[in-house]
């Protein structure tokens, strides 16, 4: 709306503000003539899009956009309440009378209020060093080396066989762009005549940290004897949190569940109690060791119970599942409905992340109920603040798994074709093995093999345009296979070869790394 229409007091304008269109902030550093190169060392507008739509990433700018050495300067992302005026400045010359006559020209000003801006990329940081593709001849003159390190175009034999220096330098060389005191120590004066130890497990400071204080017992399928008893600093760090009213109620439930299922997974007591994570990293030391190998690896074990001298306790032996993925099986890894938590195509450097600032929590927090109160209580009530979901550790028909691999305990498989196959030698075991425990040799594999058609079922009925080459011959082989559980041998070795990523949501893998 023009300005000079609605005037207030004083020649002050009064403008409309509209609510849309909402406009994001970018302050470039540097002097914008073309605004297409400018956008084009910020990734394009789909490069910017694609930054916007995720809050924790930064906005990366390459002063060098075709260069692959370059190193972004990246902007933090802040919100902001202001907007985007335009002003036009009119002037109107009046026609001069006389010659000695000088008439001020007529000025207007327009004003508009173009949208509001609600997100600004600040770049506050220090741009990375460098590296260019330079050879340094023997009279010092620099050459370029970009036209043959890098392929622009199909090339023949002859440019993969030349000889030149490797340019592969890191993708970046500051893992932080804002400058950080380290606060160095002066060295230690020593007094005269001392002199340095000897070098010994006393005083050495060892490649790998010190074990975590919180006082679980290990055990590994070998080992003749259980423990019977928590150890005494456990007994003690938990007496030293558990002061309140909320503490002790969890322990009392995590004490029933162990009455009613003496072996439990981490996921499952979380699923089943709501309690705080650092809370139950100190409370399951206090009632139960934790299983190394065999098949109760990764799980927590009542004190006193042990599962080798039970045949009753097969149905708690542990299940390490994958979700098979590969074009024989129908589909390739992108088409999986169960995303990867990881992958190394889509990778973010640190600096490109911008991460929460992490709350430390102490011991007088946990005193203070931490586990099921606080300040956020009112938004969750404090019975299922924590508490996961049952399909973080229960299988069911018809229902994905929240992850590819999973750790299910033999009692949560809920389907009645998989407990056929777990409980074809009741009241028959006569061994516990390290490798299938109470159960049948390879039961293990026929229970991937049965999971892993039901998934393919499912996906197929949710997705049936991956599946529409098949034939029904292999229709035919399909339902053979899910009834018989047999599979190629070749994809059995392929199961025991994989190697589960860092990070994955697995008790074998993160959860010893509390302890250790």
């Amino acid at each position: 709306m023009a300005a000079e229409r609605l005037w207030g007091e004083r020649g002050s304008a009064v403008l409309e503000l509209p609510r849309t269109p909402r406009m994001v902030c970018v302050e470039y550093p540097g002097l914008v003539r073309h605004v297409g190169a400018m956008l084009l060392t910020l990734g394009g507008e789909q490069g910017v899009s694609r930054i916007y739509a995720d809050p924790a990433k930064r906005l990366e700018l390459y002063f060098r956009p075709k260069d692959p050495y370059c190193h972004p300067v990246c902007a933090n992302r802040f919100p902001t309440s202001t907007m985007l005026l335009k002003v036009k400045r009119r002037t109107k010359k009046k026609k001069q009378l006389g010659a000695e006559e000088q008439i001020q020209p007529e000025v207007q000003f327009e004003m508009e209020i173009l949208g509001i801006v609600t997100t600004v990329y600040k770049f506050q940081g220090m741009s990375d060093f460098q590296y260019l593709a330079m050879h340094s001849g023997p009279d010092g003159k620099q050459t370029s080396m970009y036209d043959k390190v890098l392929m622009l175009k199909p090339e023949k034999e002859e440019f993969f066989n030349r000889e030149l220096p490797l340019y592969i330098p890191p993708p970046i060389f500051s893992r932080l762009d804002t400058p950080v005191d380290y606060f160095y120590r002066p060295d230690i004066q020593h007094r005269e005549g001392y002199n340095n130890p000897q070098v010994s497990g006393e005083n050495l400071i060892g490649l790998s940290r010190a074990r975590r204080p919180h006082n679980a017992i290990f055990v590994n399928f070998d080992d003749e004897e259980i423990p019977t008893k928590p150890l005494d600093a456990a007994v003690q760090t938990w007496k030293k949190v558990c002061t309140n009213p909320v503490d002790k109620k969890v322990e009392e439930e995590l004490r029933k569940l162990f009455e009613v299922r003496p072996v439990w997974s981490r996921n499952a007591v979380k699923a089943n109690i709501s309690v705080h994570p650092d809370k139950l990293k100190l409370l399951l030391p206090y009632l139960a060791y934790y299983m190394l190998t065999g098949p109760w690896r990764s799980l927590w074990v009542r004190f006193g119970y042990d599962p080798r001298k039970h045949p009753e306790a097969k149905i708690y032996q542990v299940l390490d599942f994958r979700i098979r993925c590969g074009m024989k099986y129908g589909y390739a890894p992108n088409d999986m409905p169960v995303k990867a938590k990881r992958s190394t195509y889509n990778y973010s450097l640190p600096i490109t992340v911008k991460k929460p600032v992490s709350h430390t929590v102490s011991v007088h927090d946990l005193k203070q109920g931490l586990g099921t109160s606080g300040a956020s209580g009112a938004k969750k009530s404090a019975s299922s603040r924590y508490k996961l979901k049952e399909s973080i550790y229960i299988f069911r028909e018809g229902a994905l798994p929240p992850y590819r691999q999973m750790f299910y305990q033999l009692c949560d498989l809920n389907v009645e074709s998989l407990q056929k196959i777990i409980r074809r030698n009741d009241g028959t075991e006569s061994e516990c093995t390290e490798r299938d425990g109470w159960c049948l040799p390879k039961t293990s594999d026929d229970l991937r093999d049965t999971m892993s058609l039901m998934i393919k079922q499912i996906i197929r009925s949710t997705r049936p345009a991956l599946f529409s080459n098949t034939t029904s011959s292999e229709d035919g082989k399909e339902q053979l296979a899910y009834e018989s559980g047999e599979e190629e041998d070749d994809e059995e070795e392929e199961e025991e070869d994989f190697k589960p990523s860092d990070g994955s949501e697995n008790e074998m893998e993160t959860e010893i790394l509390d302890y250790v």
